[in-house]
C-alpha cells in the first residue's frame, strides 16, 4: 500500500506511473467524506497520457488520523509536502469541494507548482452562516452515533436527484454509502470542523493567473451554481462548465461528462 510521511502524518496515495518522468502530472484532491475512489473514472480515462496521482487527506480514506492539523492551511501544507516528497515540480491540480479549497490556496500562494487548476463543486467563500449550524449538528451526530447512522441523511447533500432516484444505479448508491461509512469517525469530525471554520479566499482570486476551469453540477445543493459563477467572474480567463444531471459529486455521477469537459479544457486552454 503506497504511503508517504509528510509533515506529521502518513498519507495514502495512488500513482499511475511512478517511474515515468515524461508524462505531465495530474493530481487529484477529493472532497469531504470521500477518498481517492471518487476519481477512479478520471484516473482510468487520463492515465494513458498523464501520470495520475490521487491521495487521501489526513483523517480520511486510508490516510492516518492525527490529533490536529485539519485546517485548510494545514491540509495545503500536507499537499505541498506530498508534491515535494514525490518530486513533482509542476502539475495539473484537480480539486473537488474541499479539494478545491486546497487548489485555490495553492494557486494563490504557490502558482509555480501548478500548470492549471480544475475547481469542481467548490467555493472561494467561507462556510455560509446559514448552513454552518447544520454541519455542526452533523458533527454531533457523527460523534455520538457514527457515520453509519447518519450516512443516508448525508447522501442527498452529496448527490443529485437524478443519481439518487435512478433505480439502475442502486448498486452504485450502495457502494458509495459504504465508502462514506468506512471513514474513521474521529478523523471525519475533525476535518468537518476544519471545513466549517475555514477562511474565505475570494478577495485573493485576482492573484490567480494560471489556466483555471470551474465545474459545477446543475443539481448541486451544497455549492450551487452561483458560487461557481462568482469564482469564474473573479478569476481572469477562467472557464466555466456545467455538468447536467449531477449534484455535488459529479466525477461519480456523470464521469463521461466530466472527463469530456476536462479533455476540452486541457486541449484548448493549457
Amino acid at each position: 500500500m503506497p504511503e508517504i510521511k509528510v509533515n506529521d502524518v502518513t498519507l495514502y496515495y495512488e500513482d499511475s506511473a511512478p517511474n515515468d518522468t515524461q508524462k505531465p502530472v495530474m493530481v487529484f484532491a477529493h472532497g469531504l467524506l470521500w477518498s481517492t475512489r471518487m476519481y477512479d473514472a478520471q484516473v482510468a480515462h487520463f492515465k494513458d497520457d498523464y501520470r495520475c496521482i490521487a491521495f487521501d487527506f489526513r483523517g480520511q480514506g486510508r490516510s492516518k488520523v492525527t490529533i490536529d492539523g485539519y485546517g485548510m492551511e494545514s491540509l495545503t501544507e500536507d499537499t505541498l509536502g506530498l508534491l515535494q516528497a514525490l518530486n513533482i515540480e509542476q502539475c495539473h491540480f484537480v480539486g473537488l469541494s474541499m479539494g478545491g479549497f486546497i487548489a485555490l490556496r495553492l494557486a494563490i500562494r504557490h502558482p509555480e507548482k501548478l500548470l492549471s487548476i480544475m475547481l469542481m463543486e467548490t467555493s472561494a467563500d467561507p462556510e455560509d452562516p446559514t448552513t454552518a449550524p447544520q454541519y455542526r449538528k452533523l458533527i454531533s451526530a457523527i460523534r455520538w452515533m457514527g457515520m453509519k447512522r447518519v450516512s443516508k441523511k448525508v447522501m442527498p447533500i452529496m448527490f443529485g436527484q437524478r443519481f439518487l432516484n435512478d433505480k439502475m444505479r442502486k448498486a452504485d448508491y450502495k457502494y458509495w454509502i459504504q465508502q462514506m461509512q468506512a471513514n474513521d469517525k474521529v478523523g471525519i469530525v475533525k476535518v468537518t470542523m476544519g471545513v466549517i471554520e475555514r477562511q474565505g479566499v475570494y478577495e485573493q482570486l485576482r492573484k490567480i493567473n494560471i489556466p483555471t476551469l470551474v465545474v459545477v453540477g446543475d443539481e448541486d445543493v451544497a455549492t450551487p451554481y452561483s458560487k461557481s459563477e462568482r469564482m469564474h467572474f473573479a478569476i481572469k480567463g477562467s472557464k466555466l462548465a456545467v455538468v447536467n444531471g449531477a449534484g455535488h459529486t459529479a466525477t461519480v455521477e456523470e464521469p463521461e461528462q466530466v472527463n469530456a469537459i476536462m479533455d476540452k479544457f486541457l486541449t484548448c486552454c493549457v
